[in-house]
């Protein structure tokens, strides 16, 4: 992209080399640093993105502070968090990290798609035919501050002929390319580095949360099939939509399981703290026969220590439920203004922490229409149950997502780090020292 301010870009694991990993998923209602050996796997199927094995040797988690709605917004709260939060995982792994992937929740998430053609001729398409392509196509000005957090090729195209995966050796007169750039506003990239930075860790790559949650919880033929991924968050709700195997579409609304926490605060004159209680261990967005009968028990605010006050589950449910039915009516919207109307044979995978909420899966089916279910991590050994949840689905992408990034195309020479004000002497130093040999 022209904007020099970028995240940095993630090397590609080699299919056969070894690595530790460590990646850190800072969200609105917790941090979680995992730590993992990486493994290669051998032969893998032309279309699966798991090239190699995932140990998880340490992990730490706690709840975030300094952020909201993915966004930094306390750069000494959010260090001090990140700065626990590793530390916990460094213990339990017996290492040390200074490199992190991170995961980017907030940010106005949007796609930018651009294309490109160049002649070649009538001859056999070659590699360098295929770079100018992708060069010609990655050549374009982001809107004003924002900043390209992925950016995949979707599709090539020979002599008008479209849905080309792999052009080289095919003979044509035109080869097209279709570039899906994922943007955030750079503002809240940079600052996400820097409170990383400032618990003395590196970022080596940054990858969007529904991004990587979707790594985590897909299988490749859903991916192949078409599939939307929606990743409910406590500050947030985002979106990827993947289609003939690749992500082709990136969305947000700032609606997450804290509103619903918020509402039921101010509905029944609750402690937040209780709030959150009764969202998770009572909380519904479909109704039944027996809410009626059940009561659910709160302490008012600044009642705290006196008699406990009740009220139905049904009570409960009216307040849940129009919150539940607002975010996916958002997201239905989002979703056809981008070209992807409702349709009975979509697939949806829920992931998050928020789509834990009992009827959240049934809610989706009867706004957003289609199939759905609830995507927890795949494929990683070593989590604890407690972390084998959708909670956990993005930091478990993340230790997918090295594996893939090698599909992602920027343009040459613009690797340059985002400015956070600590670019110092000795950072230079070792930033050329590390990209000379």
């Amino acid at each position: 992209m022209k904007s020099q301010l970028v995240p940095p870009r993630l090397k590609p694991l080699a299919p056969r080399r070894s690595a530790t990993l460590a990646v850190l998923d800072v969200g609105t209602s917790k941090i979680a640093c995992l730590i993992a050996r990486l493994s290669p796997v051998g032969e893998v199927a032309p279309n699966d993105w798991r090239t190699h094995r995932i140990r998880v040797l340490g992990i730490g988690h706690q709840r975030s502070l300094g952020v909201k709605h993915g966004l930094v917004i306390d750069m000494d709260e959010a260090e001090r968090a990140i700065r626990h939060t590793v530390d916990a995982a460094e213990r339990m792994a017996g290492l040390q990290v200074d490199q992190v992937v991170v995961t980017a929740s907030g940010g106005r998430f949007a796609s930018e798609h651009f294309a490109a053609k160049r002649a070649i001729g009538g001859r056999e398409v070659a590699e360098g035919d295929i770079h100018r392509v992708l060069e010609a196509s990655a050549a374009h000005h982001l809107h004003r501050g924002r900043v390209a957090v992925h950016s995949l090729p979707t599709g090539f195209s020979l002599d008008g002929v479209n849905g080309i995966r792999e052009p080289k050796d095919m003979i044509g007169d035109e080869l097209g390319v279709d570039l899906h750039v994922a943007t955030c506003d750079q503002a809240a990239a940079r600052n996400l580095i820097l409170a990383a930075e400032r618990g003395h860790l590196g970022v080596e790559g940054m990858a969007a949360a529904p991004y990587a949650a979707a790594l985590s919880v897909l299988e490749p033929d859903e991916a192949e099939m078409g599939v939307v991924v929606v990743d409910m968050g406590a500050g947030s709700t985002s979106l990827a939509v993947f289609s003939r195997g690749e992500m082709a579409h990136l969305d947000a609304v700032t609606l997450g399981g804290n509103h619903v926490t918020m509402d039921i605060a101010r509905g029944l004159d609750a402690r937040l703290a209780d709030a959150e209680r009764l969202k998770t261990f009572h909380g519904s967005a479909i109704s039944s026969s027996s809410d009626e009968r059940e009561t659910v028990s709160f302490d008012h605010v600044g009642e705290r220590g006196s008699h406990k006050a009740h009220a139905p589950k049904s009570h409960l449910v009216r307040i849940i439920r129009p919150r539940i039915e607002e975010t996916f009516e958002f997201l239905r919207d989002r979703l056809a203004r981008a070209g992807y109307p409702a349709s009975p044979s979509r697939r949806i995978v829920l992931t998050g922490g928020a789509s834990q909420l009992t009827g959240a899966a049934e809610c989706a089916h009867r706004i957003l229409g289609g199939q759905v279910r609830v995507g927890r991590p795949m494929g990683v050994d070593g989590l604890p149950d407690p972390a084998r949840t959708p909670a956990f689905a993005a930091a478990a992408g993340l230790l997918v997502y090295p594996q893939v990034a090698g599909r992602e195309y920027f343009e040459p020479h613009r690797g340059e780090r985002l400015a956070t004000g600590t670019d110092g002497y000795m950072t230079r130093v070792g930033r050329w020292l590390r990209e000379s040999f």
